[in-house]
């Protein structure tokens, strides 16, 4: 007991060691799952690299992708990419993602706040009825939402996106923030109510700092959602300037001939940014697991 005293051990509990046979096959496990998880990207990215001659090749061990017999950096410029056109794509993408994730996020934290930290009757029945939201696949709205943007007159416009998108991450946004909301003190609100603050005070200025990690976890998941979208942009967009990235990719696909090198040139250059922005909050989406793992 001493010992574990020493390490720091609370009392009455003893830290057992793993021994190095346990750590190995941890560690050949991890690199296993490493690979596994990494390979749809390698295979990715040598596909964009080749052409359709090296891509029907049977490779080594019978795999589906591996290194090009040469390196074929032109499927980056083909004319046919419409690199012109791709940026196009690309920045409809962004406003679009971009304003629908603000948008669920606003609705998802103030929804929460309301259902989670005031006591009024139709609270749990409103709940359910958001949380009815998950289990309605997209296909069922399809004709509603082009029914009703047609006679709003936005059909083939940015906003007949965004508020689709947002309205289909909110459900599972404010499941995520009623997650992390129970675990805050509501002892919290009453010691602000107490020093002066209104509700909107105590939203902003105790709510919102403590759920930053949930806020993170709801704004990759509807990036994830939003940037990938096809079947609501390809019934209600109507004009090319407007098609997001998904669409463009799309395409490439020709009624006679796929050129399997410019399709993987196109997938790679839409996938960048879900590296990235995934990279950048990787910490966060850590944080939010281990919040949620030890509260409660």
């Amino acid at each position: 007991m001493a010992n574990d005293k020493k390490l720091g051990a609370p009392e009455g509990y003893t830290i057992k060691k793993s021994g190095p046979a346990l750590r190995i096959i941890s560690t050949i496990l991890l690199i296993v799952w490493s690979i596994i998880n990494l390979y749809p990207l390698f295979w990715m990215v040598m596909l964009s690299l080749k052409n359709n001659e090296q891509v029907n090749l049977t490779h080594k061990f019978g795999l589906p992708a591996g290194w090009p017999n040469k390196w074929h950096w032109e499927n980056y410029t083909n004319p046919e990419l419409h690199l012109e056109r791709i940026v196009t794509y690309f920045k409809n993408s962004v406003i679009v993602t971009v304003l629908a994730i603000a948008i669920a996020l606003v609705a998802a934290m103030m929804a929460s706040y309301a259902l989670m930290r005031f006591n009024w009757r139709a609270s749990g029945a409103i709940n359910k009825m958001f949380m009815l939201g998950i289990t309605v696949p997209v296909q069922v709205s399809l004709v509603p939402l082009l029914i009703t943007t047609s006679e709003l007159g936005i059909t083939g416009s940015r906003i007949s996106l965004i508020i689709p998108y947002a309205a289909f991450s909110l459900s599972m946004a404010i499941l995520i923030s009623n997650g992390f909301m129970t675990n805050i003190p509501k002892e919290l609100d009453e010691a602000a109510y107490i020093d002066g603050c209104s509700r909107y005070g105590v939203f902003f200025r105790i709510i919102l700092p403590l759920m930053t990690p949930a806020i993170s976890t709801i704004g990759i998941y509807s990036f994830l959602q939003c940037w990938n979208e096809l079947i609501i942009a390809t019934t209600l967009v109507t004009t090319e300037e407007m098609r997001t990235l998904p669409i463009g990719i799309r395409n490439l696909v020709g009624t006679n001939k796929v050129d399997y090198g410019l399709i993987g040139a196109g997938i790679t250059i839409a996938t960048i940014p879900m590296i990235i922005v995934y990279i950048l909050m990787s910490r966060k989406i850590q944080e939010s697991f281990i919040a949620g793992a030890v509260k409660g």
